[in-house]
């Protein structure tokens, strides 16, 4: 299945890009002498980082949502319209439970 093997490939990059922005968002230290302007860009740098980190955790549950799906007979069919899912679509986001006329429409 080179679905499988390329999309694990894929699992553990973003369990890397989710242990090092884990990393960039650790609190910022009041003790810091970085100056009040450097303060309020590192914490907005924080936000913009913890965002981040949601927006690859829910990717990497999907993920492996999807993975723990692919044996099952419905894996690529659109849960609304019951057509076959584009395999290009499912390469490329293999979370997809819809096709893209499907998901377009939500």
């Amino acid at each position: 299945m080179v679905l499988t093997h390329g999309n694990l490939e894929l699992l553990e990059k973003l369990e890397k890009d989710i242990k090092d922005t884990e990393d960039m968002t650790q609190p910022i230290s009041p003790e810091n002498s970085i100056g009040r302007v450097s303060r309020m860009d590192a914490i907005n740098n924080k936000s913009v980082m913890e965002a981040s980190l949601r927006n690859k955790i829910s990717k990497r549950n999907k993920l492996k949502l999807a993975l723990s799906k692919v044996d099952n007979e419905n894996f690529g069919i659109c849960v609304n319209c019951k057509q076959n899912i584009n395999p290009a679509r499912l390469m490329y986001m293999p979370e997809s439970a819809r096709c893209i006329r499907c998901a377009d429409r939500s």
